[in-house]
């Protein structure tokens, strides 16, 4: 561990030293770069910036680009940037097809052109409202709303170009901007002689000059599947050391512990437990297979820059073990992070965490981030419940990512980096020590220890004269190795993986149709040791895809997919998948979805509570040692139907949305808690499904206070032993609010979180004596959240944030069952329904260097 942080420091400092030596020197390039307002000269702008650039400005005037810049800065690779987006340089012409996609106000050969044409008369305002897209792309915004704050009477729409015209009045100074699925924005007009220029990023309206106040959490509006974005700024709102405490202020996914005493937690959506939700970070591989009951621990919440959460079936192109939905993590980049980012936090429990983040760009083509994190806790007396065990195992889990960048400018990108983990805890009874009482049955006690390894890499080239055409190869290969006890009980095992994907996109004659083909092949090796038993296997998938995307306008949407692949232990199987996005009236959205998906269950590792009690681990199987422990695949298909609606809710942006899914399970991996004797595993024979219902109201009561509340119900059934049950441990309600304010100036945030949890049905406990049986339904519970943050100083700013998580200060009472004898035939620590630890207090500091 202390190796990896140093090799990669001194790595860092060398290069930075070598290259800040080399581009000491500074100079100046001038030419001449076509355009015609002031959207072209905030493009052109843009598409010089680079490594070494110091500044860049264009006169509209003179059509000159003039560049400050040190010797790292390469001036044609600049000049090629331009040229392909459009903008002609010194005798170079730049592609008639680039020029074509520049905005009508823009096309600046065009002698009909606003700009040339005068634009107005000394009693019109003119402007243009452009959306940009993930490549920098623009394309106009026809019906946007335009109307003075001063007289809303006098307000225009604009056409199919982006442009509008409004009447101007001396009096009139802020124009109020605004479309559906937009967030919109007040802008001041200094200069009714300028055209006024607007663009949509991220869905949040704004002028260049304006600073835009973009939502910590949105719809994407043109995603063909309903696509929740969570940015940092949402994370900011709680601590969220690690992702598994990122979803504290999201509705839609929930983080429940496994059991009472290994501290592993699993994610919950749309009513089914999270191993049937793809976890990917940048659409690799997440922690899967044995690492998903601590996978979530692994990645801090510091490393993040924004979370997708994709509810439903997903695109095949990520491959066909998603089923309730996919959950991926976008890290923070090399050449566009933060050069320093620091994080220290620490709660009343005895918990302290530390986060460091390195970024450094060494000239315009390479780029590399160091990012690292360290978690303590070792407060062995934290028994909320008085039942003389530890509420969370102590110890430490270190983890870090060290990657880097290459882009040539020519079209060819290339990331890759390795990643590190290791994790090493020891939990049980309050006295227990390993020395004395490993293994034995003096006290009981549980520990294991987790490495970690990972390597990736990301290949890309987009052809410059087409660029809508690009293919990528993405790599990834992992080693997992856990040694792990649990009382007088021992589970050792062992994981690597391979995935390789190849992805070729085009579109077919025009943007309407499009399509992403390719190839992928996944490979895992398994070697679990329980007891005295072992279970190996080697499980290969190769695999192709199509997909194809009919989007005739930014109204409709149809993504269609297929993918057949072959494992060499199941034999081969079709997955075909369908979206559908249609917006039939500005601000109204209705998106369909369905799909089938596939996954091998990992029967040990996706059930840590019952090794850690004395349920007896029965598999109901012909032949254990065939195929995944003698079991059958398990298979879904999965529909859904949404519907999001925007309107105006005291005089501002509002939106309603519902959406309902469900889950048909041809063949379920049935994990039966039934009996409190024994955990049985077994092939589905019967009914499984799930519904899923949810509701969200977003709005805002007051300026820069959001708010966002939530329902949602779920109905979970299962066959067990002939009889369908519902699920235990899900609750069939639930209830969410989530407030946040931001004063417009002060620095303070202030963000409060409710969530409301219904009754769940419990596992039958009738068989024990009557001192060790729990009701057959828990109670409904409230919890709170809250965290206020100040930002602090405007030339180094640094936050400091205080909060507290479970206010209400509710907590299981009996999350262990026979915790005084822990080695008898009634000890059980997995049925844990709710929160495990009762009202807890925290303090951290933020502090960044851009």
């Amino acid at each position: 561990m202390t190796y990896f942080i140093k090799t990669n420091i001194i790595i860092y400092m060398l290069l930075v030293v070598a290259v800040g030596s080399a581009t000491a020197q500074n100079s100046t390039s001038v030419f001449t770069v076509s355009g015609i307002c002031g959207m072209c000269k905030a493009r052109i702008e843009k598409a010089a910036d680079s490594i070494g650039l110091t500044r860049a400005t264009w006169d509209a005037s003179t059509q000159m680009l003039t560049l400050d810049h040190t010797k790292a800065f390469d001036v044609e690779a600049a000049k090629r940037r331009i040229l392909a987006a459009g903008h002609d340089t010194d005798n170079l012409r730049a592609n008639q097809a680039a020029y074509e996609k520049l905005p009508a106000c823009c096309q600046y050969h065009d002698e009909k052109n606003v700009h040339k044409s005068g634009g107005r008369d000394g009693h019109t305002v003119t402007g243009v409202i452009m959306r940009e897209n993930d490549r920098g792309e623009l394309s106009p915004i026809v019906n946007a709303n335009v109307h003075w704050l001063e007289d809303p009477a006098i307000n225009s729409r604009s056409d199919e170009s982006g442009v509008f015209r409004i009447a101007h009045d001396a009096a009139y100074k802020r124009l109020i901007i605004g479309h559906a699925g937009l967030q919109p924005d007040t802008i001041t007009v200094s200069d009714p002689q300028e055209v006024v220029v607007v663009t949509a990023q991220d869905n949040v309206l704004a002028e260049v000059t304006v600073s835009a106040r973009r939502r910590s959490n949105y719809i994407a509006a043109l995603s063909p599947t309903r696509l929740e974005v969570l940015t940092a700024q949402e994370l900011f709102k709680a601590a969220c050391c690690d992702l598994s405490e990122s979803f504290e202020t999201n509705a839609s996914v929930d983080v429940v512990s496994s059991d009472a005493v290994t501290g592993s937690k699993q994610i919950q959506m749309l009513g089914l437990s999270g191993n049937y939700t793809q976890l990917t970070v940048e659409n690799l591989p997440g922690p899967r297979g044995l690492a998903t009951p601590l996978g979530l621990n692994s990645i801090s919440g510091t490393w993040i820059e924004s979370i997708q959460i994709g509810k439903g079936i997903g695109s095949v192109v990520n491959g066909f073990e998603n089923i309730a939905g996919q959950i991926n993590v976008e890290l923070k980049k090399p050449g566009t992070s933060e050069k320093l980012f620091f994080n220290a936090y620490g709660n009343n429990m005895g918990r302290t965490d530390v986060n460091l983040n390195l970024a450094h760009s060494f000239n315009e083509r390479w780029a590399g981030s160091l990012l690292l994190h360290d978690n303590f806790m070792y407060n062995k007396r934290m028994n909320f419940s008085d039942n003389g065990f530890r509420d969370a195992p102590v110890g430490n889990l270190f983890s870090g990512v060290s990657r880097w960048k290459y882009e040539d400018g020519k079209g060819f990108i290339l990331q890759f980096g390795v990643k590190f983990l290791s994790d090493d805890r020891t939990g049980g009874e309050i006295d227990f020590n390993p020395a004395t009482d490993k293994l034995t049955q003096n006290r009981y006690g549980l520990a294991f220890d987790i490495e970690r390894y990972e390597a990736f890499a990301k290949i890309g080239y987009v052809f410059p004269q087409h660029t809508q055409r690009s293919i990528g190869l993405q790599l990834s290969g992992t080693a997992y190795n856990q040694t792990s006890y649990f009382g007088i009980r021992t589970y050792d095992a062992d994981q690597q993986n391979a995935y390789a994907n190849l992805i070729y996109q085009d579109i077919l004659g025009t943007v309407v149709h499009k399509y992403r083909t390719g190839l992928s092949m996944q490979y895992d090796r398994y070697d679990e040791r329980y007891l005295a038993e072992q279970f190996g296997r080697t499980e290969v998938v190769p695999g192709a895809f199509f997909e194809y995307t009919f989007s005739p306008s930014d109204k409709f949407d149809v993504v269609a997919g297929i993918r057949g692949d072959y494992n060499n232990l199941y034999g081969w199987f079709a997955t075909p998948r369908l979206h559908l996005r249609y917006q039939p009236i500005a601000g109204t959205t209705f998106r369909l979805s369905g799909g089938r998906g596939q996954r091998t269950a990992n029967i040990f590792a996706e059930n840590t509570a019952a090794l850690a009690s004395a349920r007896i681990v029965r598999i109901v199987a012909a032949n254990t040692a065939e195929n995944a422990y003698g079991l059958k695949p398990e298979v879904a298909w999965n529909t859904g139907i949404s519907f999001d609606q925007s309107f105006r809710l005291f005089q501002r942006e509002a939106s309603f949305s519902t959406e309902f899914f469900r889950n048909d399970f041809t063949n379920q991996v049935v994990v039966d808690y039934e009996n409190p004797r024994e955990l049985a595993i077994y092939n589905l024979d019967g009914q499984s499904y799930s519904n899923s219902l949810q509701t969200e109201l977003r709005f805002m009561p007051l300026p820069h206070f959001e708010t966002r509340l939530a329902y949602r119900f779920f109905d979970v059934k299962t066959t067990y032993s002939d009889k369908l049950l519902q699920k235990p441990l899900v609750a069939r309600h639930r209830g969410f609010a989530n407030l946040a304010y931001t004063p417009h100036s002060g620095g303070w945030h202030f963000d409060y979180t409710l969530n409301i949890t219904g009754q769940k049905r419990l596992p039958s406990t009738a068989a024990n004596p009557i001192n060790y049986r729990m009701s057959d339904y828990s109670k409904a519970y409230v919890t709170m959240n809250a965290q206020v943050s100040k930002t602090i100083g405007k030339v180094r700013p640094f936050d400091l944030y205080i909060g507290g998580e479970n206010l209400t200060n509710f907590f299981q009472q009996n999350p262990v069952l026979a915790a005084d004898q822990p080695f008898s035939e009634f000890f059980d620590t997995s049925l844990l329904w709710g929160p495990l630890t009762g009202r807890m207090f925290y303090a951290g500091i933020r502090f960044s260097l851009d």
